[in-house]
């Protein structure tokens, strides 16, 4: 058995400091924490390449006497706990007195401070184990604490930093967490010398919100203000219709401190269930306040994780505080599905007793006749009743004023409808004679369309073969080709309005870092108002989509593989777009589009499947059809 010693100070010290220093957004949380704690008005956050050459970090907060300045460096030496009944009553954000001394033990620091009835100031120096003595400096009220060359004495921790740009964002977000927490105190942050945010600390929560995510974020919420056994809630929750595509935007501060916490997240997303679309995630800002013994602190290094003693206390208040907030705000509303009824007797028919012959309902402008008029089915009758079979349906009577959606299969001598359907403008317009690329040996030459079944399904004849393709699932792969192949710029279409939508600083970072990509994929995207990028062109079949909800998607999937995103995430991403781009089941389009369509999936071999596995299209050659009518044998 090997023998057993005590560790050397040194490499301790490194042991303990990487349990509460893991990045550059680390020391700055826990010198942030320390200056609040202080008293601090005013705090400057300063950082250099991510933090990881520079930090320095200003607060006007009480200071400390020469003679505490060393002291404070100590491991475990803190102001705010004395005795063990004191860790039931933690009401400050630093309590461990660990904070300088991790720091310390990984990078190069320097301290200024000065108490207000002081005349001279103090001056410390530590890097490492190494501390020069204590020297008086003039300097300004409070505390200034400068951090250099962090973990330059533990290459393996560098070695696993991420890039400046993203512990530049991981030190913005902590700020922005801390000053929503902090609305009172003014924050300013300066990364590589440009400003990059700041709070006015008015001390209303509203205007440090509007300071974080701006106003679009700002307007969409709704004040929460609940009690409910103990455990108070305050502050913004979104409107139902304006949640995210991802959870980092719910805030979360308990006694003002900011957590993590699963369980406040599943309170605040059952609160929201059945009103956000799948995939959605609302949006908050909200403090909980509750007795100190009602939770621990003190279960993780950082603090940034804490243990209720009640965990449903807490579920419950923050469930019924957003509901109440809802309803209140007269979000939340109960509607009935009108039932379906059957025309006719009382009693509801059988499927035999339906009416074959289906009428015309009256134009909306002409009074309603006074007995009620049979139902119009757009495509196939009603289904029956359950458990009856349904009969061979007898032919549909047509009338010349039947609407051309409810108009049966058309025959090719048929007149055109005598008011044509204008197009939607998903789709692109109908390619002029021979723009369509085909192949010499293609398997449908000349094909022609020659109706629309169910308002999904398009009729074509190409030769002696009958072909049948689902309009929503080809559409759908065309897009998704066009994508893939990156030559959507020649579909891209400058916006009259920009589309500006507000994202997070690592899906900013991710957007960045893609312009090519972006622009292949027919997109112009505005960087310069972090953490909102704004859309000045698009491709023209996004034009009457939600063109935010694409962006954010956008985003999300990129931050998935930033600089080289794998194949099968941007596949993923494609999916998505093309899905939600293409025409859909009962849109009515014009035979001029439908043929346009036809002749892309036709031409192309690839087509054959939608990007989900389903199939495009089918066909049956003419002597299979007439051996179905028994013309052959």
């Amino acid at each position: 058995m090997s023998v057993i010693f005590v560790l050397d100070r040194s490499v301790s010290e490194l042991i303990a400091a990487g349990e509460v220093i893991e990045r550059p957004s680390s020391v700055i949380k826990e010198l942030v924490e320390n200056s609040i704690d202080a008293g601090a008005k005013h705090i400057t956050v300063e950082i250099k390449n991510g933090g990881t050459a520079f930090m320095r970090i200003v607060d006007d907060g009480c200071g400390m006497a020469a003679e505490d300045v060393p002291t404070a460096f100590l491991r475990h030496a803190t102001s705010k706990v004395s005795r063990k009944a004191d860790l039931d009553t933690i009401l400050t954000l630093g309590f461990r007195g660990e904070a300088l001394a991790s720091v310390a033990a990984v990078a190069k620091v320097t301290i200024l401070t000065k108490r207000r009835e002081d005349a001279l100031g103090t001056k410390y120096e530590i890097a490492g184990m190494e501390s020069t003595p204590p020297e008086e400096c003039g300097c300004p009220d409070g505390t200034t604490l400068i951090v250099k060359d962090l973990f330059f004495n533990v290459p393996a921790r560098r070695k696993f930093m991420k890039r400046d740009v993203a512990e530049g964002n991981a030190v913005s977000q902590i700020i922005q967490k801390i000053a929503i927490s902090r609305p009172e105190i003014a924050f300013r942050f300066i990364r590589d010398n440009k400003p990059e945010f700041c709070s006015d600390g008015s001390g209303e929560l509203l205007a440090a919100v509007y300071a974080v995510y701006g106003r679009d974020l700002a307007r969409d919420l709704i004040p929460v203000d609940y009690e409910e056994n103990g455990v108070s809630v305050k502050g913004y929750t979104v409107k139902p219709l304006y949640a995210r595509n991802s959870r980092s935007f719910q805030n979360f501060f308990v006694n003002t401190r900011y957590v993590h916490s699963k369980a406040c997240s599943v309170a605040l997303e059952s609160a929201y269930e059945n009103m956000v679309m799948t995939g959605k995630f609302p949006a908050c800002v909200l403090f909980l306040g509750m007795e100190p013994h009602m939770l621990d602190v003190n279960i993780h290094p950082a603090k940034a994780e804490v243990r209720f003693s009640d965990e449903k206390l807490v579920i419950n208040a923050i469930y019924f505080a957003v509901r109440n907030a809802m309803l209140a705000a007269g979000l939340i509303y109960e509607f009935q599905i009108p039932r379906r009824e059957w025309y006719g007797s009382a009693p509801q028919p059988s499927y035999e007793q339906a009416p074959l012959v289906q009428e015309v309902p009256p134009e909306p402008e002409k009074p309603a006749p006074a007995a009620p008029a049979p139902v119009v089915q757009d495509s196939a009758p009603a289904a029956p009743p359950p458990g009856l079979s349904a009969p061979a349906p007898a032919p549909v009577q047509e009338r010349e004023t039947l609407p051309a959606s409810a108009m049966p299969f058309p025959l090719p001598e048929m007149p055109a409808p005598a008011a044509p359907v204008s197009p939607p403008e998903e789709l692109p317009p109908a390619p002029v004679p021979g723009s369509v690329p085909r192949k010499e040996d293609t398997p449908f030459p000349d094909v022609k369309v020659v109706g629309e079944l169910f308002a999904n399904y398009i009729l074509a004849q190409s030769g002696d073969t009958f072909i049948i393709i689902d309009k929503h699932a080809a559409h759908e792969r065309v897009i998704f080709e066009r994508l893939r192949k990156e030559n959507c710029q020649q579909y891209r279409q400058m916006l009259l309005m920009p589309c500006k939508v507000l994202l997070t600083l690592e899906e900013c970072a991710a957007m960045a870092e893609n312009t090519e990509l972006l622009e292949r994929l027919g997109f112009s995207i505005d960087l310069s108002e972090k953490p909102y990028v704004t859309a000045t062109a698009a491709p023209v079949f996004f034009e009457r989509l939600e063109l935010d909800g694409i962006i954010e998607e956008i985003a999300r999937n990129l931050c998935l593989g930033k600089v080289d995103p794998q194949s099968h995430q941007l596949d993923d991403m494609l999916h998505e777009l093309a899905c939600k781009s293409a025409i859909k089941a009962n849109d009515r389009n014009d035979i001029s589009e439908l043929q346009a369509l036809a002749e892309q999936v036709c031409s192309n071999e690839d087509i054959r499947h939608c990007p989900h596995g389903r199939p495009v299209m089918f066909t049956m050659s003419k002597y299979e059809l007439e051996k179905q009518f028994r013309r052959r044998v």
